[in-house]
């Protein structure tokens, strides 16, 4: 009889996502960390002094990618006796470092020879041929191990799908496309697996990983939760909304949920259970505020970056677009802990299990330096992504030496203890940081090659069939495109299942909004593929986010997804509401004052839909308060929403807040006379 399989630790997941999952030998690890250093040094160099063209920039990425894939990553880490000389756990085998080498040399041919195949542009010989297969088949088989098959499948079935278009049904058909021409687009030009994406990642979302990993590394995750952990512990439910100040805070820091969740987790999911929610609920809030992280300004995730690039505005406006929607989802987050509490009757954590806020402030407020220093060069001196992050690491180097300064100082002064312990955390950071892109950097190439495929005339015919299963309907458009990022982002990391939404139903939005006299912006529409690629995170049943929460509050992996992702329901609801209210996204608005309330009336409006979906606001909800509560959420959201069929009704389109806090005002009122004679009856 089979043994029931143990659940797997959030460590355990953490470790299988990141690549760690081999336990190397010595000199092993001391050849991957040598590579990992060697490319977070060429990354730095390229942002300070080295300057080389894009597509050798790119190449140059890509192979240190691979190389670092195939020597940390098995076959499969659960290897079969067939397979077994493939997949060691213990060792790197033999064909994972003849894998390595030839990935690298695949990757770097397109520098290598470039010259030659910019004068053979189309045409080419038998030998790029042969590369160019070879290239798509490793590469490929790099992103399987680094992000799953979910990912490759989808490349190969758009690469036999620009084949076999001509043989297809009518509905479907497509003019296809020769090997040569193929070849030339996607693995010997810069539209393919060296197109935009690859850029990103080489040029500026390395080194935004770099800081995360290198301040995580000094201990500013754990200062985060224990800053959060001081300041509200003491509240109802303290350690819910401490995980979520915390985990908003890492999300600063940390491109990755799973990363979050094992930084902040750890420690908040068992005081949440202390104070009264339930695991299930205690994983399912961790789960939702760390999988939020990626909308954080102003690093937020990797494909924020892209955004930047494919609509062709500075880092800067992607940053302005995603403020209001990722601090009201923050705020709404915060609100559901608090009803949360309120339903299950908690209270806070008394003075003597918390830290003190001041102790722990002074103890690591160098922390903020480097992120204070990136938010005033990139919002104030508006410079480049790539120079705010580089100098922010130098800073953060210099962050670094002054704390272990310090602590040497109170042990006794050792100079060669504070260079030891200083180099030896830089060392781990730019280990950490490399390691960490080895997922980015595969999911951004083997995207490029379905970017390159939609490019050559595929994406034209796709946009036909999508837009007639939306029969023209802006509504119904939309969420097709939100189930399909749902449904994509189970098995894709979040900058993948963005590259691929975006590239296919982004135009379209855009074009189908236009048709029913919606002016959608072009960013309103890569932040909404952007929104539900990151809410794939915790989607069940694969969301290993959700997992990696459930092994640390012991509770069911599927119940927690699926409690996390009503929770999430208040983000989901947000892009919804900027598509058709653009000042959401700040587009066009330039008033402070305006800006601010319009966030107010966003903040309000979450607070309404939260209520609704929770069934409480200041007491249990009744049939009749919800629709009071969901016209509040869309005058609040979208206060132009009925412009169209009442207009005499409209001055301005914000003339409708009012009515808005109106229709909240009143159901608190409603809700406080229930309450009244409610607590008497159960006194």
């Amino acid at each position: 009889m089979a043994t029931k399989q143990e659940p797997r630790s959030a460590e355990e997941i953490l470790r299988e996502e990141t690549g760690d999952v081999r336990n190397l030998l010595r000199h092993e690890g001391i050849i991957i960390g040598t590579i990992a250093i060697a490319w977070s040094l060429f990354q730095l160099s390229l942002a300070s002094f080295l300057i080389l063209d894009s597509i050798k920039v790119r190449a140059a990425h890509l192979a240190f990618a691979m190389i670092l894939v195939f020597l940390s990553i098995p076959f499969s880490t659960k290897p079969k006796k067939t397979f077994k000389f493939l997949s060691s756990l213990n060792r790197i085998p033999i064909i994972d470092y003849a894998l390595a080498i030839i990935g690298a040399f695949l990757a770097l041919y397109i520098m290598l020879d470039w010259e030659g195949l910019a004068l053979r542009a189309g045409s080419p010989i038998p030998r790029d041929v042969v590369i160019g297969v070879l290239l798509i088949i490793v590469l490929l088989e790099a992103t399987r191990r680094s992000i799953g098959p979910a990912l490759p499948i989808i490349a190969l079935v758009f690469t036999a799908y620009s084949f076999l278009g001509p043989y297809m049904p009518r509905v479907l058909a497509f003019r296809g496309v020769s090997l040569n021409k193929y070849l030339s687009q996607i693995t010997l030009s810069s539209e393919g697996i060296y197109g935009i994406p690859l850029g990103v990642s080489a040029t500026i979302v390395f080194l935004f990983v770099l800081l995360g990993s290198m301040l995580d590394k000094a201990g500013a995750g754990q200062f985060f939760t224990n800053l959060a952990m001081a300041a509200l512990g003491k509240y109802k439910g303290g350690p819910a909304k401490a995980a979520v100040v915390s985990s908003g805070l890492s999300g600063l820091v940390s491109g990755s949920s799973i990363a979050n969740i094992v930084t902040t987790g750890t420690f908040t999911i068992p005081l949440m259970k202390k104070v009264g929610y339930p695991a299930k609920k205690a994983a399912a809030v961790e789960v939702a505020a760390s999988t939020d992280g990626q909308l954080m300004p102003p690093i937020m995730g990797a494909a924020a970056f892209i955004i930047a690039e494919y609509v062709n505005v500075p880092y800067i406006e992607v940053v302005k677009a995603a403020a209001i929607p990722a601090f009201v989802s923050y705020f709404a987050l915060f609100y559901v802990t608090h009803l949360e509490a309120s339903k299950l009757g908690m209270k806070g954590l008394s003075k003597a299990e918390l830290p003190v806020f001041m102790s722990v402030l002074k103890e690591g407020i160098h922390y903020l330096i480097p992120i204070g220093w990136l938010v005033f060069e990139l919002v104030v001196l508006r410079h480049s992504p790539e120079l705010s992050a580089f100098r922010a690491i130098l800073l953060l180097f210099l962050t670094i030496l002054y704390q272990e300064t310090r602590k040497s100082i109170r042990k006794g002064f050792n100079l060669a203890d504070i260079l030891t312990n200083s180099i030896r955390i830089i060392g781990e950071g730019l280990i950490a940081g490399a390691k960490n892109m080895m997922s980015v950097g595969m999911a951004c190439a083997a995207a490029g090659i379905i970017v390159g495929i939609v490019g050559m005339g595929l994406g034209g015919m796709i946009t036909q069939i999508v837009e007639t299963l939306a029969q023209g309907n802006i509504f119904l458009l939309l969420l097709i495109t939100a189930i399909a990022s749902l449904l994509l982002g189970m098995g894709l990391p979040t900058t993948a299942t963005y590259i691929v939404m975006a590239s296919l139903t982004a135009p379209i939005i855009v074009h189908v909004g236009s048709a029913y006299n919606y002016f959608i912006p072009l960013i309103a529409a890569h932040l909404f593929c952007f929104y539900f690629g990151i809410l794939a995170d915790d989607t069940p049943p694969v969301g290993l986010a959700s997992y990696a929460a459930a092994a640390i509050a012991k509770s069911e992996p599927i119940p927690t997804g699926i409690q996390g992702f009503l929770y999430d329901l208040r983000t989901a609801i947000i892009p919804f509401m900027f598509i058709f209210n653009s000042d959401l996204i700040l587009h066009n608005i330039t008033s402070w004052p305006l800006g601010i309330l319009i966030f107010l009336m966003g903040v309000c409006a979450a607070f309404c839909f939260t209520s609704a979906v929770q069934g409480w606001f200041i007491v249990k909800n009744r049939w009749y308060d919800v629709p009071f509560l969901l016209l509040a959420t869309l005058l609040l959201f979208n206060p132009g929403a009925f412009e169209r069929w009442i207009p005499f009704m409209f001055d301005t389109k914000y003339s409708m807040y009012p009515v808005g806090l109106a229709l909240m005002i009143l159901v608190y009122l409603i809700q406080r006379v229930r309450r009244s004679k409610e607590e008497p009856a159960l006194a």
